[in-house]
């Protein structure tokens, strides 16, 4: 049978806070446990990173042999950039929720979402949290080890509007990783394999999203486009504050792009989540 294009309120009319923060807080603490089965998966995950970080700093201390900026930067603020860009890659990344979404979708189990007071992208966005505090928690131990070696090299900002705005563009970030998966799991509804897209995306991120490489050290055109583009925002905005690679009167106006990114995200979803409800087929569940 065909399910009805009404997405699901977030509460039933007349929901008091209190039992509204309940129920969410109740699948907070299942999105704990269910990250904490696979705890040695992350720990062995994050233990890995650091041989990408051990990578990235060979090339770079390389690369600064003889001199002493590249792009404008020295090499401590340079190592920092990975080092926090290693925390951040666990702290807001969507590592699977798109591929869980689609299982959804493909397995009839989204249906039970179709029949509660429970809004669905309520939900995932909560485990998404709940799993990231998680992932924090297992690279505490790379991070702790990294700096044994690399403290010499590490920068801590020392402006207090940067913590500030860490943590602001980072929790944007983390909503714009959970929103693009999201939006790429709902493809599901019209495709029955998405991973060739969620890999391609994968792919473009890694790029544009500064994981490879700062990104201002792109010819200065290409990094202006790279500006108003999502994936600044998703890794390399907050991690260029934290490093000192952004000014404050650069990264405010980044603050209004990063916001009007997440909005626009959620209308995208949105639209998939009503569009693809209208020729879902319930089936299982």
């Amino acid at each position: 049978m065909k399910i009805g294009v009404g997405a699901p309120a977030i509460g039933l009319p007349g929901e008091g806070l209190s039992h509204f923060l309940a129920k969410y807080w109740f699948i907070f603490l299942l999105g704990l446990q269910n990250a904490f089965i696979y705890r040695w998966n992350l720990l062995i995950r994050a233990s890995f990173s650091l041989l990408n970080l051990a990578v990235a700093v060979i090339l770079w201390m390389a690369a600064f042999r003889g001199q002493t900026e590249i792009g404008g930067y020295g090499m401590e603020q340079t190592i920092s950039y990975f080092i926090v860009l290693m925390f951040f890659n666990y702290a807001i990344s969507a590592f699977t929720e798109d591929y869980q979404i689609a299982t959804d979708i493909r397995m009839g189990t989204i249906n039970q979402f179709l029949l509660k007071p429970m809004n669905y992208l309520g939900y995932r966005m909560t485990t998404f949290f709940a799993s990231r505090f998680v992932s924090v928690l297992a690279v505490i131990a790379p991070i702790g080890v990294s700096l044994l070696f690399l403290s010499a090299y590490f920068y801590l900002p020392d402006e207090s509007w940067r913590w500030t705005l860490v943590l602001v563009t980072g929790t944007m970030a983390a909503m714009l990783q959970f929103l693009f998966a999201y939006c790429f799991g709902l493809l599901a509804f019209w495709f029955l394999e998405i991973r060739g897209l969620v890999i391609f995306s994968l792919a473009v991120e890694t790029f544009l999203s500064g994981q490879i490489f700062p990104l201002d050290l792109l010819p200065a055109s290409l990094y202006r486009i790279s500006q108003f583009l999502p994936f600044y925002y998703q890794m390399y905005f907050p991690v260029a504050i934290f490093s000192g690679r952004l000014s404050l009167h650069e990264a405010l106006p980044g603050v209004v792009f990063q916001a009007a990114w997440v909005l626009a995200l959620f209308g995208i979803s949105q639209i998939l989540w009503r569009f693809g409800l209208r020729q879902h087929t319930a089936v299982g569940g």
